[in-house]
């Protein structure tokens, strides 16, 4: 039994030597969601509380982020959440590609399903009220159909 543990502590200490890379893409706020669609500062602020560390290049990486292997599910799932849906680089997206990231995003928020369960461990500020979802929904719902007109005008 002992020599089990002595091996999974080298091992343990040896994967420390292997970091994952918390540099966050450069940012263009010309392109961020927030400021191209002047969201309101409320929605704004719930948006980076509860959304951005995930779904954008402002990434701020929580203190277990320095422990391996907790960093390496970490770095993963930002790039999974990036890979999804990144409010820095929302600008880019296609008109229709927009339309479908704010139908799942109103999706996700009124499934509960974001942001994840596993998120509030180390953000419990993250966590939203019933109101802060119904406002976020209607947010993005409002956006959406400003996105529609756009697309509708442009043909």
């Amino acid at each position: 039994m002992k020599k089990v543990l002595v091996v999974i502590l080298v091992a343990f200490i040896m994967i420390q030597f292997f970091p994952i890379d918390k540099t966050n893409p450069p940012l263009t706020p010309g392109m961020d969601f927030l400021k191209i669609k002047k969201t309101p500062d409320k929605i704004a602020k719930t948006i980076r509380t509860s959304c951005y560390d995930c779904h954008s290049n402002e990434t701020r990486y929580p203190w277990y982020a320095n422990i391996s292997p907790a960093s390496w599910f970490l770095k993963n799932h930002i790039n999974e959440g990036r890979k999804h849906l990144n409010f820095s680089t929302f600008a880019v997206y296609e008109p229709q590609r927009q339309l479908k990231k704010l139908e799942e995003c109103i999706e996700m928020i009124e499934k509960k399903e974001m942001p994840l369960e596993s998120y509030y461990i180390g953000h419990q500020n993250a966590k939203l009220a019933d109101e802060q979802r119904a406002d976020l929904v209607k947010y993005f719902n409002k956006i959406k159909e400003d996105t529609e007109r756009g697309i509708m005008f442009n043909k």
